[in-house]
């Protein structure tokens, strides 16, 4: 069973900086392209960024280009999403997601998804 799990959300002042993660199983790690996605209150869930399986290979929405950085770590099959310069509209649950289709941002073609971690961004 694939399970994914996120942690480190936190609440932080604009312009700051956040790092997450996502811890999974090693098949998950291997097998799977990651991705992130957020979704804010009342809003849709949206694509963030992807990784491939190799890691040699990273995408990003706009809205976040420069600013975040995706990544995993084999040795730790954890990947990681770190958060620089936070803005107040970046405040959404954070949820990684594994997927066999590489580079994709379509969030039906993720297979599974974690449980989500909360950002927080204030003034």
């Amino acid at each position: 069973q694939v399970r994914l799990a996120e942690s480190g959300g936190d609440s932080v002042e604009t312009g700051g900086s956040l790092r997450i993660s996502c811890s999974s199983s090693t098949y998950t790690f291997l097998a799977y392209c990651m991705g992130w996605f957020r979704q804010a209150p009342g809003k849709q869930r949206e694509w963030v960024s992807c990784i491939s399986r190799s890691g040699g290979d990273t995408n990003y929405a706009d809205s976040v280009k420069g600013r975040f950085t995706i990544s995993r770590d084999p040795a730790k099959n954890t990947l990681y999403l770190q958060m620089n310069s936070l803005k107040l509209e970046d405040t959404a649950m954070y949820y990684c997601a594994a997927s066999r289709v590489f580079r994709t941002m379509t969030r039906d073609e993720y297979d599974y998804w974690g449980q989500g971690t909360q950002v927080t961004v204030s003034s």
